[in-house]
């Protein structure tokens, strides 16, 4: 039976330190971009059929809120203020969804700064 040499340098193959290294800078400048545009964006939200509109940015940061007349009734503050956050919430919502799409495929390729 003989036996082969076996190179210990091709079984232990490390990372190239330096590849990583500027892997990581690449990643980190696009997530910088990317984090950059978005803060820009603008992402509406509306309730009561649109009589109640809310915008916030990326950032994110509430811009803007819209009611109209129509929905205001002194007698019922309640109802006006739950249209309120439900325009916000989904606003904030639309932003999130937004940033979760744009961030998840920078972020996604961390697996092959390794490999």
């Amino acid at each position: 039976m003989s036996h082969l040499p076996v190179s210990l340098g091709a079984m232990n193959r490390q990372p190239n330190m330096r590849q990583i290294m500027k892997q990581a800078q690449q990643m980190q400048e696009q997530l910088a971009k990317a984090q950059a545009e978005l803060a820009e964006r603008r992402f509406e939200g509306s309730a009561g059929g649109g009589m109640v509109k809310a915008v916030v940015t990326g950032g994110p940061e509430l811009v803007e809120i819209e009611i109209s007349p129509d929905v205001v009734d002194p007698e019922d503050i309640e109802m006006l203020q739950d249209l309120v956050v439900a325009a916000v919430r989904q606003a904030m919502e639309e932003a999130v969804k937004a940033t979760n799409d744009q961030l998840g495929g920078l972020t996604g390729g961390l697996g092959g700064l390794l490999g």
